[in-house]
């Protein structure tokens, strides 16, 4: 069992033990973690990271661990964390630095932003992407006081995961009831096919048919349909 700290050694506490060799094996071990944690960053998208960077959180990531080992553990010795915060803090701004001047490079590590909802219906794209789910789009359409797919005229999910909304002006389409949440109260399904000349709203997507209506939704190709619902709630 190894002793416990019984006296401040400077060697020890500063160096370590360890030969200088110790040093390349930390730039090598540093330069694969930290490009490892960026590929997998990037694949999870902006809605991991909050309203920070890819880049940016990384930072934060990579700092805390690097300087809470040193902090915690007395057999971590400073200049080793000191070596490893400097090397992140290189890699942070070289990167920052790459893709101020390539717009490639910035891509690539943050993104672009993507088109989610368009006059009303959420584009088929989206919805076989890994940006948002179609709950977590709805909450976020709720936190703009959007009550039906109709009041948006555009949305967009931001690099950071952040979504955009411009909504229709000045008065706008029917489209499907995101209100109340249909955690709480999930809307009627109704059969497409009936009388009536009603407009109904795809429970995928939004997009809008008029009953009846005798095929798939031509946008996503569901085929459950529900009440649009026109105007907003009073």
């Amino acid at each position: 069992m190894d002793q416990g700290v019984t006296e401040l050694d400077w060697q020890r506490l500063l160096i370590g033990d360890d030969s200088s060799v110790i040093y390349l094996e930390i730039f090598v071990r540093t330069l694969i973690i930290y490009g490892y944690t960026l590929v997998l960053l990037r694949w999870l998208g902006g809605r991991a990271i909050g309203q920070l960077s890819t880049v940016e959180f990384l930072l934060v990531i990579a700092l805390g661990s690097a300087v809470g080992d040193a902090m915690f553990y007395p057999e971590v010795p400073l200049l080793h964390a000191m070596a490893v915060v400097t090397l992140v803090v290189l890699a942070n701004k070289g990167l920052d630095m790459a893709m101020a001047r390539n717009r490639g490079i910035e891509r690539a590590i943050d993104g672009v932003p993507k088109e989610a909802v368009r006059e009303g219906i959420i584009l088929s794209h989206f919805l076989d992407g890994k940006a948002l789910t179609t709950s977590e789009l709805a909450q976020q359409l709720r936190q703009h006081g959007i009550e039906h797919l109709g009041q948006v005229e555009h949305a967009y999910v931001e690099t950071d995961g952040v979504l955009t909304v411009f909504k229709s002006a000045p008065h706008a389409r029917p489209g499907l009831p995101i209100v109340p949440p249909w955690e709480i109260e999930r809307p009627l399904i109704v059969s497409a096919m009936a009388e009536g000349g009603e407009s109904l709203a795809c429970m995928r997507c939004g997009c809008l048919v008029t009953r009846p209506h005798r095929a798939p939704c031509p946008n996503c190709g569901h085929d459950q349909w529900t009440l649009a619902r026109a105007g907003a709630l009073s």
